[in-house]
């Protein structure tokens, strides 16, 4: 399959993709759009839908590609997403006349990408964020506690706690540094000012797509149609706010001030071809955990900062999303397992997506162990972010002559307010 848009190789945006986001360009500055990414382009799904080229029921005869974010075709489910899939994919191959020999249309649907802002894809209700990287477990508990023992119930069930969707923002926005309340020196008071260790957390977020009615719970074979789709997430903290306040609650102002996400939602029918078995589970989980298929995606993702007044970014993390322990269709059964009702663009974070060498770290505090030692940046080094530091997010599956990419998500760190 080949495109008759220029796909360049290094391109993460191949016909093989085509994920979704939203966006505004100059010409319509007031009205934001659906659109799909491809190559260097950005195809306005909102002209295509009013060029009559939807052809199948389930998208022809709906406005969600008339609105301002994707919750509405979120809404529409699995099978809606699979016609809109197949006609984009047809509609943008290199044997397909519609839209490649109409050169009005064209011009009115397919906008170079650095022309173009990104904005927020979703509405996002509610956030969720998932405590589910066994190597990231055991580095925290070695980091705190002095022991790589991971608490029982940690194996039995998908931990996460409540985020904040507010402050949820999408890439390219700068991170004001929070302020808070830091663990007090001896007998004085609690510390308070800006937070003296702002760090990173490498992340993915899956998206939701049709929720549950409330008191009905998902089944777990069944989760995958309610999940829409993957993005890249950098859950920012600030480690001496959280350490000061997280007993008995858990995290609130140290994680709460910002989350950055990328532009694009690379959907699961996309990220399909590079599934790959879920680790194996030991004790086996119960009933409403276990899955017929359990499947991880083999993503490679890629942490790089650009420190404050350098011109050039280094990698500090490589790591992969397979490393994850519990599937992100466990975590969606385990949300509903109550009867807790979602919602259409929902978000649930992974967690820290760490592996097992000191190099697949997913944060600072691993990566610096508590600041305990410097992490090298070429002329300079850190143990947590500083002012004017831009942290770079980037995940890609490698297919055969194409790449499924998730393109960037980055966010850089201006001070405090006084």
């Amino acid at each position: 399959m080949s495109s008759f848009i220029q796909v360049k190789p290094e391109s993460h945006f191949s016909i093989h993709n085509l994920p979704y986001g939203v966006f505004k360009h100059a010409r319509n500055a007031s009205s934001p759009r659906p659109g799909v990414a491809i190559g260097d382009y950005v195809l306005d799904l909102s002209e295509i839908h009013s060029a009559g080229l939807f052809h199948g029921p389930l998208i022809s005869g709906s406005d969600c590609f008339h609105q301002s974010n994707l919750n509405k075709f979120l809404e529409l489910g699995r099978p809606a997403w699979k016609e809109a899939r197949a006609t984009l994919q047809k509609l943008l191959s290199s044997d397909e006349p519609a839209l490649q020999n109409n050169a009005s249309l064209r011009q009115k649907a397919l906008l170079p990408m650095d022309e173009v802002e990104m904005l927020l894809p979703i509405v996002i209700g509610d956030y969720t964020d998932f405590f589910s990287s066994e190597h990231h477990t055991k580095n925290c508990g070695l980091i705190f506690r002095g022991t790589d023992t991971i608490n029982p119930n940690w194996f039995q069930l998908p931990i996460a706690y409540h985020g904040r969707a507010s402050s949820i923002v999408i890439s390219g926005t700068d991170i004001i540094r929070p302020r808070g309340q830091g663990h007090p020196a001896g007998d004085s008071p609690p510390y308070f000012g800006p937070s003296r260790k702002l760090d990173f957390e490498l992340e993915m977020a899956a998206v939701v797509g049709p929720g549950n009615e409330l008191g009905k719970p998902i089944d777990v074979n069944d989760a995958a149609d309610h999940i829409f789709g993957v993005v890249l997430m950098n859950d920012w903290s600030a480690r001496d706010i959280q350490a000061w306040e997280y007993v008995p609650l858990g995290p609130f102002l140290g994680k709460s001030f910002g989350t950055t996400i990328s532009p694009w939602i690379v959907t699961l029918d996309a990220l399909e071809p590079f599934a790959c078995d879920a680790p194996k589970q030991i004790p086996q989980p119960l009933p409403y955990l276990a899955e017929k298929i359990s499947k991880n995606y083999d993503i490679s993702l890629e942490v790089r900062i650009k420190p404050a007044g350098q011109e050039d970014s280094f990698t500090v993390t490589k790591s992969n999303f397979n490393h994850l322990y519990w599937t992100i269709t466990q975590q969606l059964a385990h949300h509903t397992v109550n009867g807790c009702n979602l919602r259409p663009g929902d978000l649930f974070g992974t967690g820290t997506i760490s592996g097992p060498q000191s190099e697949s770290y997913g944060c600072l505090l691993e990566l610096t162990w508590n600041g305990t030692k410097e992490l090298s940046l070429g002329k300079t080094a850190r143990k947590f972010l500083e002012d004017g530091d831009e942290v770079i997010i980037s995940g890609c599956c490698k297919g055969d002559g194409y790449n499924v990419g998730f393109g960037t998500c980055s966010g850089k760190i201006i001070p405090s307010l006084p």
